[in-house]
Formats: structure tokens, C-alpha cells, sequence
């Protein structure tokens, strides 16, 4: 999955995109006789596929014919291209949300599992709306009121995740720096450890702190976030941010690559049942 370049797609798009892969595989048809199905070039139809261009009704219906799928299942096929044709909630954000960082909230919502390392400032979902703020001005310094306001409520709106039925689980490994980073007043930072303290009661939030004593360790690289999903059409998918853009990257042995880092961080930190009282002891100091 390359760098975002088009509106990112919908994780709906993304399983409609491999299931047009796998029923065309079945049906023994190669990427050229798919093109002459639409009179395109192959190229389309593999940007189909891998969700990188948007999935247009006509053309997914000629191809499902092509593939031989029965007309009440094409129905139903064409349902849920219309369902996930319809832009996500944070739609109504586009004007503060670049489109590389879209896909990572569609990616966020459907997540079962999310997995993040984090040196820099407390995971966006944990974020008290004082502290993002805080962090948001100094990233945006010549951001109006009005556009911080709607970064701020753009992230105030992603944490609803957390507090839904089907909420996913949440397991981060924080740098002891984060905690002892001064982002706007003390209160600020009083009340955001708070936060945490209130987060690492719930069943689905595991928090570790990684501590300074600890050393040299395998994500000293930067962060990144790693997505799990019920749905089995979509493999493991990890997220990686630069200045101007990100990577998402879904091939086994990367994705492979970061579990592990994943895994031996989470040992190397100091256990989640030591977590709460960390964050106390932390807190005092502000």
C-alpha cells in the first residue's frame, strides 16, 4: 500500500478491491481480460483492486458478469460499492484533514487492534482537548482560531471510538519522554496524565511506559502505528508519518518486521500493572 495520493479510500473500498482480485483469480481471467471487459488498460484494473482509484458501479458490474458471479449476488456486490462509496463522518473535516492521514482514520474505525509506539506526545485518542491544543498550535503556528478549533474537534471526534460497544483495543508503548515533555501549563499536563490514569482503567487499554533506564531499544526509529481487523479479506497494516506525508504499508514481512519491534519494546517496558502508579509518581512532578 503506497503513500496516499488520491482521497484516500474507505476500508470498505479496500475489501471490495480485494474481493474484485479474488473472484477474478477464481474465475481464471487474467488482468488483460479484464481491461477488454471495460476497454481499459490493465493498469485500471489493478488500481480497482488495490483501491486506488475509486470503484465506479458500471465498471464493477461488468466486471462481476465477466467473473461469472450469479445476478443476486452482483446485487448485493453493488450494494456495498453505494455503501462504500459514501464518505466516512470525518468527510466533514476535509478541510483540516490532508488526504494521506484519511485512509488512518477509515483504518482507525475498523480496526480491531491498534498498536502504536509513541516517543513524541500521548496518541491521539488519549489526547485531553487542553493538550491537543497545546501540541496542534505549536504544529500549526500560523493556523487561525477557527482552524485549530476544527483540528481540536476533528480529534475530540476520533476518541468516540473508544467509548463505543465495539470498541478496539488499544495497546501503546509511550517513551518516558512523553510523559516529562512540557506541552503548554503544567495544568495541562496535569490534567492529560489524569487522562491516562482514567484510560488505563478500561478493559481495552493497555499502557506501558517505556523509561529512560531502559536504554537503547529496536523502535528508536520514530513511531508508528500497526491496525489489526476482524475482516478477514485485510492483512495487518502499519502506519508510518514524515512531515509532509505517510506510508502505509501492508506486505507480510514489513508488517512482520514491526510486530516483533512491537513485541520486544513491550518487554523491555515496564508492565502495564506498574503503569497507574508511574503515571502518579509523574504527575507530582508538575
Amino acid at each position: 500500500m503506497a503513500e496516499g495520493g488520491r482521497s484516500a479510500p474507505t476500508v470498505g473500498q479496500i475489501v471490495l478491491g480485494l474481493r474484485l482480485r479474488d473472484l477474478r483469480e477464481k474465475a481464471g481471467c487474467s488482468f488483460s481480460d479484464a481491461a477488454k471487459a471495460l476497454s481499459v488498460n490493465t493498469t485500471t484494473v489493478r488500481r480497482m483492486e488495490k483501491a486506488e482509484v475509486g470503484l465506479k458501479p458500471p465498471y464493477v458490474e461488468k466486471l462481476l458478469k465477466t467473473y461469472a458471479v450469479p445476478e443476486p449476488e452482483i446485487a448485493g456486490f453493488l450494494a456495498l460499492v453505494d455503501e462504500a462509496n459514501r464518505p466516512g463522518w470525518w468527510h466533514r473535516f476535509r478541510d483540516v484533514l490532508p488526504p494521506w492521514f484519511s485512509l488512518y482514520v477509515s483504518l482507525e474505525g475498523e480496526a480491531s487492534l491498534i498498536r502504536a509506539y509513541e516517543p513524541h506526545c500521548v496518541p491521539g485518542l488519549l489526547q485531553t482537548e487542553d493538550y491537543a491544543r497545546a501540541l496542534l498550535r505549536t504544529g500549526f503556528p500560523t493556523a487561525s482560531d477557527r482552524e485549530l478549533d476544527r483540528r481540536v474537534a476533528l480529534r475530540m471526534e476520533r476518541q468516540e471510538l473508544l467509548r463505543g460497544p465495539d470498541a478496539p483495543r488499544l495497546w501503546a508503548v509511550l517513551d518516558e519522554q512523553v510523559l516529562r515533555r512540557h506541552i503548554g501549563e503544567p495544568a495541562v499536563m496535569r490534567g492529560q496524565i489524569d487522562r491516562l490514569i482514567k484510560a488505563v482503567a478500561l478493559p481495552h487499554v493497555t499502557l506501558q511506559i517505556l523509561p529512560f533506564t531502559a536504554g537503547a531499544h529496536p523502535g528508536m526509529f520514530g513511531p508508528f502505528q500497526l491496525f489489526r481487523f476482524d475482516i478477514p479479506e485485510i492483512p495487518d497494516i502499519v502506519y508510518s508519518e514524515s512531515l509532509t506525508g505517510a506510508a502505509y504499508l501492508d506486505e507480510r514481512p514489513d508488517t512482520a518486521a514491526y510486530l516483533e519491534v512491537l513485541d520486544r519494546m513491550g518487554a523491555q517496558a515496564a508492565p502495564a500493572q506498574r503503569t497507574e502508579a508511574l503515571l502518579g509518581e509523574i504527575r507530582e512532578e508538575f
